[in-house]
Formats: structure tokens, sequence, C-alpha cells
């Protein structure tokens, strides 16, 4: 490899940030968060170069880090209500802080098998929790009418190796706060822990008016997931999981002297932990103040707010339920599917995600609304206008009947290199060497993927991300 000078190496990542879709402006509507506030952006920016190199595995060596983490989670408890005696850690993000919440609740227990209570709309990452750490997963169907947890039926699904009953706030799905009181009066009956995701949620919720009950204030929710990353507006990623007492938290928590070298010691399931993220979030949090984000919280609402109820009157789409806090989920109605929506949203400048069907969920488009897309609404909606208004002159995309047929025979199990190449041949996705060759639209792909069961569904798109991470050619 020759070495690049400076200014080859900035040009080069420049040319490969062009790729990618634009982390600010606003008109990314998933995965990332934008305030809209350069000045926070740039605090947290020179934070996170200032601590990149320092690293968080030892609290004694770099004692900076330590003192932000418990400052942010002092302040992450004081907006979520939490008891005196409270104790959080702060994660990479959402996947770890709910992957620790689980790891506690099963640690918490001596029962051989534990399991989970979960409803349909909780996040992915309790799943992945699930076949990480040996903590099955039990599925409760929503209510069908509000797309909320039910929590009667939860109740009845709850035995003796049950550890951990969860709720969202909001679900990221359908952007909806369950019931958490009447699911954390059943943990609290029957001794089980309460976990409250509200990753997406957390901090914006507490800024808002009329929103249902669901922090530590609630008797009976024992942990909180709260993603600073997202609506706190700082760089990825920095999450704070909180814990109503520290015992309960004491159970993720890990220490290893059973070997010649240091004692190895972690709040998280990280061990080396670099400070740059912590001190991002920490200086963003700390420059834009509880009431600068009690603002950027109803900006985002308000946007929210609007975006649904012009999207409720636009023909072809419809609102699957009323939102909570900042996310939409839009659904069509037949004359048009989302996944064209959203391939015309995004020649428009526009990224929205497309979510594929759940059982009598038909799929939907997500959207998450930040602070920074606010301004921008009369254009947003004038984009989604005119997708909605292409997709229903182009009529929903079908799915070819021979490649249907083929997925149709593919038992996921026995999905091998040599099966899958066969399948990307088939659906005119594999390049001249055998490489995946995504389409510049791709909803003849998602309508495919939509009509799969979910385990071939999994077993697809795995094959896609083994195909896309291969070494760079030399």
């Amino acid at each position: 490899m020759t070495a690049l000078t400076t200014d080859e190496v900035l040009a080069t990542l420049r040319a490969l940030q062009a790729l990618d879709l634009p982390a600010h402006g606003g008109r990314t509507l998933a995965y990332v968060y934008d305030s809209g506030l350069a000045e926070a952006d740039a605090v947290g920016l020179e934070a996170l170069a200032m601590f990149a190199g320092s690293n968080g595995l030892d609290p004694t060596a770099f004692p900076s880090l330590l003192r932000m983490e418990n400052d942010l989670v002092a302040m992450t408890g004081g907006l979520l209500d939490a008891p005196d005696g409270f104790a959080g850690s702060v994660t990479s993000g959402g996947t770890e802080s709910i992957l620790l919440a689980v790891l506690a609740a099963r640690k918490g227990s001596d029962h051989p098998s534990p399991s989970m209570v979960l409803p349909t709309s909780a996040h992915a990452a309790f799943h992945k929790a699930a076949a990480y750490l040996g903590v099955r997963a039990v599925l409760v169907d929503v209510d069908p009418h509000t797309l909320r947890a039910d929590p009667a039926a939860m109740a009845d699904a709850v035995d003796d190796s049950t550890v951990l009953l969860v709720a969202s706030a909001p679900s990221y799905a359908h952007g909806v706060v369950d019931p958490v009181p009447e699911i954390a009066a059943v943990a609290a009956a029957r001794g089980i822990r309460c976990h409250v995701d509200a990753c997406i949620g957390g901090w914006v919720l507490p800024h808002l008016d009329d929103v249902p009950p669901w922090t530590f204030a609630v008797d009976g929710v024992t942990s909180v997931s709260v993603d600073l990353h997202k609506y706190a507006y700082t760089p990825k990623g920095v999450s704070v999981l909180l814990h109503r007492t520290a015992a309960l938290r004491s159970t993720h928590l890990f220490a290893s002297a059973d070997w010649p070298g240091y004692t190895m010691l972690n709040a998280t399931m990280q061990s080396t932990r670099s400070g740059g993220p912590l001190a991002a979030a920490w200086a963003v949090a700390h420059h834009i103040g509880l009431d600068g984000y009690a603002r950027l919280a109803e900006q985002a609402r308000s946007a929210t707010l609007r975006v649904a109820e012009a999207a409720a009157g636009i023909p072809g789409l419809r609102v699957v339920a009323p939102p909570d806090s900042t996310l939409v989920a839009l659904a069509a109605d037949g004359s048009c599917d989302v996944f064209t929506v959203a391939d015309e949203m995004l020649a428009r400048g526009w990224y929205v995600q497309p979510q594929m069907s759940f059982r009598d969920v038909p799929p939907t488009l997500h959207l998450t609304l930040s602070a920074a897309t606010a301004p921008s609404v009369p254009e947003l909606l004038e984009a989604l206008t005119d997708a909605v208004t292409a997709a229903r002159a182009s009529g929903p995309v079908a799915v070819d009947a021979g490649l249907a047929g083929v997925v149709a025979g593919i038992d996921p199990a026995a999905l091998d290199e040599q099966g899958f190449a066969g399948l990307l041949a088939a659906a005119g996705l594999a390049g001249a060497d055998g490489s995946l060759a995504l389409p510049e639209r791709m909803a003849p792909v998602n309508a495919l993927l939509d009509a799969c069961p979910p385990a071939l569904r999994e077993a697809l798109l795995l094959g896609v991300l083994d195909r896309l991470s291969r070494p760079t050619p030399a």
C-alpha cells in the first residue's frame, strides 16, 4: 500500500462520503438525527477529536471520562424521574443498552432456562439479545387497533421462567407508547424486572405534554434505555442505560482476575472504550441544555403532527397510528405501494425507510422527524404528494411470478453460497464477476423480500450482507 498525502487522504474521504445519505439538513428520515444547530455540531466534533485517544477501560487512569459519564447518567436520571439510589452506565448505543438490560435480568435469576415476554412491536435488538444470551423471547401480539402492547396478553404469557417484561416508549416501527403502568404492574406483581425501551423517545417525551406515563415514576419499571445519539443530537454512538437501584445494575457488571494480566473490570460489554463519543455527548448536552432540548423537542413534535395530518389527506396514503412522539408510519391503500413511494422520495432528495409487512400489519414507510426537518416540512409534503402521485400512476410493483416461485422453493436453513449466487442471477442482481449489483430502484427487490416469510427474508438479507462485506479488491 502506497502512503497518501494528507490532501489525498482527505480528498478520498470526501469522495467516499459523497456516496452516503446526507447526515445533516433534515432530509434523511432514518438513521441520523439533526438538531440543525451548527454550533452544537461543532462543539461535539471538537470534543470527539479531543478525547478520541482516551480509554474508558480504566476510570482511575482517565477520571475525566468517569466524571462525564456520571454527569450524563445524572442528567438522564433527572429527565426520567429516577429515584434516589438509581445507577446507570453509558453504552455504545441502544442495542448494547438492551443487551445489558437483558443480561442483568438473566443474571439476576437462577432459572436454568430464562425467558422474556415481548410485544411483537419490541425492537429487534431484543431478538439479538435472545440469540446472544440464551434468553428465550416469548412474543405477544399487540392490540390490532392501536398497535400498542396488550398487558393482559403479556400477563398470560408470564410463567416461572420469565425474568423480564418489555415495553416501548415509543415503538420504533409505529411510533406509539405502550401502556407502561399496566405492564410494569404485571412485572411487579410477579417479582419480575420491567425494561422500558425509550432509546428513540427518551430524550423527547419528557419535554412533551399529554404523554402516557412511562418513566421511573411508574412503579415496577426497573430499567430504561435512552439513546443520546438520537434526540440528544450527539455524535454516534452513545446510549444511557438506567436502573432503579445499583443492585439491579450489578448483575451486568463484569470482573475477571483469573489470568496473569490486569484485572478486567467492565460496566458494559466493551472493555476498551474511546472517550470521544462520551466527551462529545457531554459537550453537546451541556451546550444545548435542557431548555434548548425542550425547544428542539417541540419543533420535532410539531413537524411530526403536521406531516401526519397532511399525509392522512394524500390519496393513497394513511397513517397507521396517531404518533405519540416524533415517528410516523404510513401505509398505502392498494392504489400504490410504499416501496415505490420510497424510491420516488429518494429521487426527490428525501430518504424514508421502507418497513416490511408483519402479520396483519401491512408494509409501511417509517419517517423519523428531527428538529432540522421542521423548517422543510412544506418541501417534504410536496415531495411526498408528488411521490405518491407517481407511484399511483405506475401502479403497485409486481413480483415476477417465476422469481417468486424460485424463492418459494428455498429452504432458509439450506441456502448456501451456490444457491444464493443462483438466486442473484435469477433476480438480475449479479454483477459480471458474480458480485452483488443492487439496482437504483429497490421497489421490486423490497416487494420480493416482503413476500418472503421472516426466516427466509433473514437468510436472504444475511446473504446480501455477506456479499457486501468482502475485502476490497487489490
